[in-house]
């Protein structure tokens, strides 16, 4: 019964997308937009919580950031790793997983009280978490369900994570100065658990061949439907190549200073000099609208 009742639901979102003249694959990419977003805009939390943190625990910002810099080691390894998951298992079951150990993370956050916890809840489920739910994701989900357009639909969804400082950011600083800090948390979770979890469990597919379709802008009898294209390169091959590295250099560059330096201490130290935190949040939320601008103008 309950495959039957998973069934009527896939033909449900599949004849809503074809009465609407849209392929699915682009239903997926909206539902894998608003994981990205979420999981994005969370990520970004601890520029509000840190002072807080601070305030409440009495906690240093030496370790306060220890436990961030843990969170940006585990979401860079759940990279690599939710690559080799994503062929395993498929971008569905890897998101659930990613959303899940999200929520798990989170939502024990609510009821810590050393910095032991806020390492292992943050530091590494949240990190693992929301490390599944980015980049590779967003690519595994391109090139299964597009043939065509996969440059728009890779810069479509990495604009996601950016939207996600953009909306997020000022909606958490603002729960946090009128509730506090537990309940911008909650609210977060809440939307995780409510919204995006049942969007991925009812719309998402691994690949086209599971509603019966080909990648957009493939042939109806394509064979690719189903099987991933393989790596023309291994991790060990691309490694040996100055490209692997130059862009390695890039993103280590970029999460040194956005992720890690600015995304993590610019709103607690604007407060320091004078700002107030919604201005300081505002900003923030600033760099992250030009972010979505300049990542989804380069893939058009």
């Amino acid at each position: 019964m309950a495959a039957e009742r998973g069934e009527r639901q896939l033909t449900w979102a599949a004849r809503l997308a074809e009465r609407a003249g849209l392929h699915y694959g682009w239903l997926v990419v909206g539902v894998t937009f608003l994981v990205l977003l979420t999981a994005a805009g969370l990520r970004n939390l601890p520029g509000v919580v840190i002072k807080p943190f601070e305030e409440e625990f009495g906690w240093d910002r030496a370790a306060i950031s220890f436990a961030i810099a843990v969170s940006l080691l585990t979401y860079g390894l759940a990279g690599p790793l939710s690559g080799r998951l994503v062929d395993r298992f498929g971008p569905r079951g890897v998101m659930l997983g990613g959303l899940l150990l999200t929520l798990i993370g989170s939502g024990a956050m609510l009821t810590m009280q050393s910095l032991v916890e806020l390492n292992v809840w943050w530091g590494l489920l949240v990190g693992s978490g929301t490390g599944a739910l980015a980049v590779v994701m967003g690519a595994a989900i391109a090139n299964r369900w597009f043939a065509t357009r996969r440059g728009l639909v890779t810069g479509i969804l990495g604009a996601g994570s950016s939207a996600g400082q953009l909306v997020f950011i000022p909606a958490m600083m603002g729960l946090t100065l009128a509730f506090g800090w537990r309940a911008a948390i909650g609210v977060s979770v809440l939307a995780f658990a409510v919204l995006i979890v049942p969007l991925v469990f009812l719309i998402v597919r691994d690949t086209p061949s599971d509603v019966g379709l080909a990648p957009y802008g493939a042939s109806p009898t394509s064979q690719t439907t189903s099987t991933p294209v393989e790596p023309l390169l291994s991790v060990l091959a691309a490694a040996r190549t100055g490209d692997f590295w130059l862009l390695a250099g890039s993103f280590f560059v970029c999460g040194f200073t956005s992720n890690g330096l600015i995304g993590t201490h610019l709103i607690p130290h604007a407060v320091e000099i004078g700002l107030t935190e919604n201005v300081a949040a505002a900003s923030l939320a600033l760099m992250g609208a030009m972010n979505v601008v300049g990542t989804t103008a380069s893939a058009i």
